[in-house]
């Protein structure tokens, strides 16, 4: 046996009987899982031609075919209601007295005589609240299908956590609606019984239909198609069969529900890491490819501002900053209580593209303001360019520190550790006092050692030009928290 409810049906056979019998036996005939409840029927024969025909399933799957009267019916029927209602998975489980030398084509066309039920308990793991608390907060929407009948897997649910258990939507039922009301159905419940592989597989497309991204966790043959047919397919490692494993997009090797969180977060955060990534390479070459135009297309004093060497050390800078820096980036703290972006979403939408544009810009006005500025005091063509690099390098060092967040500021964003921000700046830095410092390098970069009172312009600049979205971002949080406070009736 692979599935655990078999196996633990070999393992009770073993605490309860003195005389293990089953190798003794072979199966010569197997009715696989089939009808609404489910059922299935093995016909095993030993050398004496001894045969043992027996049959589990959904209890009113074997009630159906076992003749019993109204009162047996109702003694059954108690019994299963008690024992669901405390979260106990129910098989029932029957045999037939008659030798059966011909099989029937249907397992249902045999007359079986009703043994009893076998109920399982497998409570919810620990912790699982808190998975799924952690699911809702990130927008999440979790629904149970299952072929388990209402009663347990509503007692399982509460146990669980789930939200909205009281709303139960049976299989058949969700069958005979149409597809605008299928769907309308389940988004409304959040527990689907006695769900059988071909409304699995209708829930799945019905909600892709209307546009959720859906992740399908399963360990069963059943499972199968589901987990196929879904954007996401997980797999139980442990307890899952081959089918599950195979059909699945992921598997959970030690079927931990909490790495599906992990993984959320994860995604969330290569996601916007790459988002920074990208606006921040829009921001940063609009002011160098301004301060390399501009003053040739507008006859400048000194139109060849920065030589070939002066842009490959930009570059050289940047594509550190957004493939290092960025990258590392751990998760901001309000990643997981973001919901879920829309499956039409783009990328970079044109408010997003439209503030890096914007940023690029005022670095740009704030570089070319200190190179009129230089030249209007006096300054050479080897001063006005070192005005101008200073400028672009300190602007570049706050941008990188302030876009780790849209929303955060920058001091709390410091708060992130990131060990490779500090590597970085601190190289650049350093690159650039090896740059005005050491005669031999400044000479090369045609720059000049700059007095203070220039130096401190640069510098001031570059705070102007960057440090302005620290406001931008403060009234966006202060909006949020305006509405997000409670209103007094």
């Amino acid at each position: 046996p692979f599935d655990p409810m078999e196996r633990t049906l070999h393992d009770a056979y073993e605490q309860s009987t003195q005389h293990d019998r089953r190798m003794e036996f072979s199966m010569i005939h197997e009715y696989g899982l089939d009808g609404v409840p489910p059922m299935m029927t093995h016909i095993f024969e030993n050398n004496q031609g001894e045969r043992i025909i027996a049959a589990k399933g959904a209890p009113e799957a074997i009630m159906q075919v076992c003749k019993l009267n109204i009162e047996e019916k109702n003694k059954i029927n108690r019994v299963i209601n008690q024992l669901a209602t405390k979260g106990y998975r129910l098989l029932g489980v029957s045999k037939t007295l008659i030798p059966l030398h011909e099989f029937p084509l249907r397992q249902q066309d045999i007359d079986f005589h009703f043994c009893g039920l076998v109920a399982f308990y497998d409570p919810p793991k620990e912790k699982i609240h808190e998975v799924f608390n952690q699911f809702y907060t990130a927008g999440v929407d979790v629904k149970i299908i299952t072929g388990d009948n209402d009663l347990t897997t509503k007692a399982i649910a509460e146990k669980a956590g789930l939200k909205n258990t009281d709303t139960i939507i049976n299989g058949n039922d969700l069958l005979q609606l149409n597809p605008e009301e299928q769907i309308q159905s389940i988004k409304k419940a959040s527990i689907l019984t006695r769900m059988f592989p071909e409304v699995k597989l209708a829930t799945i497309n019905a909600l892709r239909a209307d546009h959720q991204v859906v992740a399908m966790i399963g360990d069963g043959v059943n499972d199968g198609p589901a987990l196929k047919a879904a954007d996401i397919g997980v797999a139980m490692g442990r307890k899952g069969t081959e089918i599950a494993r195979s059909a699945a997009d992921l598997i959970l090797l030690d079927d931990d529900l909490g790495k599906l969180v992990i993984a959320i977060a994860a995604g969330r955060r290569i996601y916007a890491n790459l988002k920074k990534a990208v606006q921040y390479i829009i921001s940063i070459h609009i002011p160098i490819i301004t301060t390399v135009s501009l003053p040739l297309f507008l006859g400048w004093i000194y139109p060849n501002i920065f030589t070939p060497v002066h842009v490959i050390f930009l570059e050289l800078i940047m594509g550190h900053t957004c493939s290092i820096v960025y990258e590392n980036e751990p998760n901001e703290k309000n990643a997981m209580s973001q919901p879920p972006r829309p499956v039409s979403y783009s990328f970079l939408n044109w408010n997003e593209m439209s503030r890096s544009i914007i940023q690029g810009l005022i670095i740009a006005a704030g570089v070319l303001f200190v190179y009129q500025y230089a030249v209007r005091s006096g300054g050479n063509e080897d001063m006005t360019r070192t005005m101008v690099f200073v400028t672009l390098i300190m602007a570049n060092i706050f941008l990188t520190l302030v876009n780790r967040s849209f929303y955060y500021s920058m001091i709390e964003s410091m708060k992130n550790k990131n060990n490779l921000i500090t590597v970085i700046v601190t190289l650049t830095i350093g690159m650039l006092m090896g740059m005005l410092f050491i005669p031999q390098v400044r000479n090369f970069f045609h720059l000049v050692l700059l007095p203070q009172h220039s130096f401190l312009v640069c510098l001031g600049a570059a705070c102007v030009s960057v440090f302005w979205f620290e406001v931008w971002k403060w009234l966006g949080r202060r909006k949020d928290a305006i509405h997000r406070a409670p209103v007094n009736g």
